[in-house]
Order: C-alpha cells, then sequence, then structure tokens
C-alpha cells in the first residue's frame, strides 16, 4: 500500500509528522535520509510548524544550567522533560562543554524556531593577538535533535567596550542569523572623542553562508546605549530595551526606547514608548522590561516596593500601546519572564529563601507555583517549538570566520 502512494504525497505528509518520527525515518532508505536531511526540507518543515505548543524553562545558575520543556496544555505543569547539565546529562552536545560557565561571560541570548543560542564572552578557543582583544562563542543548540553548532564571535574586549547579541531565524528563509553590536560605554573615564576606532561596530552571521557581514543600511543611532536585559524575538523581528539622551533646556536628560532588528531585511529601527513609559528609567525601585505575549510585543513597568512589587502590562497593537492590566506581586523582586500561550504571565518570585515560578491568572488573581530554582540564579521562559534546524550541519562543528 505504501509503495503505491506517490513520493510527492509522501512528502507532504512527512511535513506533518513530529521531529521524534523523521528522524526513524532517515533510517528506512539513503533516498529518505538524503530528503529529510536536505536544507530545503528543514526549512519548509520549519516554516509549517504551528503556533508553539510547549514552554521552554532556562535556569542559569552559578556552574550549571537547567532546561525543561513543559507541554503548554491541560497537562502544565506535570508533564515535563528536562535536561540538567552537560556534566550529568548525555542529552547535551558534548560541544557545550566548551562554555564558561561564569556569570561573568556566560549568557543567555534567546530562543527561536526551537533553537537555543548561548554566548560565552571570554572564550579561550577564539582567542587571537592584539592588546585586550578576544573573541567569545556563541553555540546554536537544537534541543530536539540534540544538536549543537559553535560560532566564534569578534570581540573588542571589555574596558570601554560593550558587546550585545541578538539571535532569531529569518522568517522568509528559515535561515539562524545572530546579530553583533559593539559600541562604546558611557563612562566619565573614557574619552570617546578620543577613541580612533568606530563606536558602533554591527556585524551579522547567517548560518546558511558560514560567515560575518556588515550590513549596510539603518544602522543605530551612535547615541544609543542597550540595557543588559536579554533580547525578544516576534514576528520575525529582533527586539532590544535601550537608551537615549535629549536636550532639554541645556540639560541632557536619558528616555527609554526599544530598537528592532528586521531579520529579512536586515534593518534596525525605533520603537517609541509612551511617555510615562519611556521617562521611567531602571532605579533601585523601578524597572522596565520587554517580552512578547504570542505575536505581540509587550512592556512590562514594575515598581518595586519594599513589600511588594506592581507592574503594569503594556502591548503593542498596530503601533500602540496599551495597557491590559496591573499585577501585584508580594516581593520585591517579582518579574515576568514570559507567558502561557492563554495569555497568562509567568513571574520570578523571591521568598528570600527560594526563587519560585508561577503563572499568574488574571481573573482569579491567582498564583500557581511549578518551577522552584537556586539562588543566585536566573529562569527565563520562552515559548518552544520542536524543529529539524541544524540537521543538516556536521557534529562538533565551529564556524571561525573572524
Amino acid at each position: 500500500m505504501l509503495d503505491q502512494i506517490p513520493f510527492e504525497i509522501k512528502l507532504e505528509i512527512m511535513k506533518t509528522l513530529p521531529v521524534k518520527s523523521l528522524l526513524q525515518f532517515r533510517s528506512v532508505s539513503k533516498t529518505w535520509k538524503s530528503l529529510i536531511d536536505s536544507p530545503d526540507f528543514v526549512a519548509r518543515y520549519t516554516a509549517l510548524q504551528p503556533q508553539p505548543q510547549h514552554l521552554l524553562v532556562a535556569e542559569l545558575a552559578l556552574d550549571k544550567y537547567v532546561f525543561a520543556i513543559f507541554p503548554d496544555d491541560d497537562t502544565f505543569p506535570q508533564q515535563k522533560l528536562t535536561f540538567t547539565t552537560q556534566k550529568d546529562d548525555s542529552t547535551f552536545p558534548r560541544l557545550l562543554n566548551c562554555l564558561n560557565l561564569t556569570v561573568r561571560h556566560y549568557r543567555l541570548v534567546g530562543s527561536s524556531h526551537g533553537l537555543v543560542c548561548l554566548y560565552d564572552g571570554d572564550h579561550p578557543q577564539g582567542r587571537r593577538g592584539g592588546h585586550g582583544s578576544v573573541t567569545g562563542m556563541a553555540i546554536l543548540w537544537n534541543l530536539s535533535i540534540r544538536k549543537a553548532v559553535g560560532v566564534i564571535v569578534p570581540n573588542l574586549g571589555e574596558g570601554m567596550f560593550w558587546t550585545v547579541l541578538g539571535f532569531g531565524i529569518c522568517g522568509e528563509t528559515m535561515d539562524p542569523k545572530i546579530v553583533k553590536i559593539t559600541y562604546i560605554i558611557d563612562k566619565e573615564e573614557i574619552d570617546v572623542e578620543s577613541v580612533s576606532c568606530i563606536p558602533w561596530q554591527v556585524e551579522v552571521f547567517t548560518l546558511s553562508t558560514g560567515e560575518w557581514r556588515i550590513p549596510y543600511r539603518n544602522l543605530p543611532r551612535k547615541s544609543i546605549r542597550f540595557g543588559y536585559q536579554p533580547q525578544v524575538v516576534v514576528d520575525g523581528f529582533l527586539y532590544w530595551l535601550a537608551t537615549d539622551k535629549f536636550n532639554e533646556n541645556g540639560a541632557y536628560k536619558s528616555y527609554s526606547l526599544i530598537v528592532s532588528f528586521d531579520m529579512t531585511t536586515e534593518e534596525f529601527g525605533e520603537v517609541n514608548l509612551p511617555d510615562n513609559l519611556a521617562l521611567v528609567l531602571h532605579t533601585t525601585n523601578h524597572v522596565l522590561q520587554i517580552n512578547k505575549l504570542r505575536k505581540t510585543l509587550v512592556v512590562i513597568d514594575q515598581n518595586q516596593d519594599v513589600n511588594e512589587s506592581v507592574m503594569g502590562l503594556w502591548m503593542r497593537v498596530d503601533g500602540v500601546f496599551t495597557k491590559l492590566f496591573n499585577l501585584k506581586v508580594n516581593t520585591q523582586h517579582g518579574l515576568v519572564w514570559g507567558f502561557r500561550k492563554n495569555g497568562a504571565p509567568i513571574v520570578d518570585t523571591e521568598d528570600g529563601f527560594s526563587r519560585d515560578l508561577v503563572v499568574y491568572e488574571p481573573s482569579s488573581k491567582n498564583m500557581d507555583g511549578f518551577w522552584i530554582h537556586d539562588i543566585p540564579s536566573w529562569a527565563f521562559v520562552y515559548p518552544y517549538v520542536e524543529t529539524l534546524l541544524l540537521l543538516d550541519q556536521p557534529d562538533l562543528m565551529v564556524y571561525n570566520d573572524v
């Protein structure tokens, strides 16, 4: 019966199957393996995937990282698949052993279309000559197929420079891209005008070419400074929370804005915030965050008190930010790190002895805990979907085009 089905129909059926089944079908024949491994099939399969049906929780502690995948359905949070650390879990790709697990250099850049991007800003393998000049390593990891590739990241080093990374998938080609932005830090002891290098240095790495290159259109303004928060990927765009300055009666004041990067056209843009958000900067008692709810950019305006945090959630619709609701948490350090697909925020809370991830239900205002993580550590939450991306990549591949 199977032999009587035209191959074109088999192909269409295969595009709807889960990743685990496709990995098994690669053993059927050389023809099937060649088809499933082909970049064209991988790109088409990725483009056809439905909205994320899982949540990925990533915890970064001082000397380990933990990833857990939860089905975002009625079984949440009872069912989950957990990866512990690269030392304890054989499911971790060996390439991840190259990362330097220190708070100073190790970062989780983001997650997009089932891939996770990790970054070690002081990677020994990538060091090169020159005073204060080092290179880092970014690792793209597909948890579904347990494969990873490394990318050496050219870096100007520390001191007067800061490097910001972005990661996402081009919606048109399904090609993974890494964006690197290096700029001069505003410090009183640094005379920016005396620095001979160009303050802004933007480069884009595309996995299909394996090379870094410099985009030439609509680069960010040199006065913009990026925050320390992770990026957000929404519908083919990267977003970073940033600050800029304006002159008011001879005095410079700072304001917040959002910098965007189109993964297809590779153009930068700016998203303006309402005045009541733009003029509230990060202080000991006030924090701005960005996140996404389904396919929409969200801003969280958080006012921290000694005993509680009050967070206002704003959604961007048709270019305008509209307030959804306020959220109160009985802890000073509550942060929103993600959303379930039904719109319920996932909040990181701390009581002094432990840190919990809880789901806040806006209708009932109940909070249900589902994850306890280490202190000190960070726990990030991303929508997650299985993918075949990286299937065609050689094992332990490291791109070193610097």
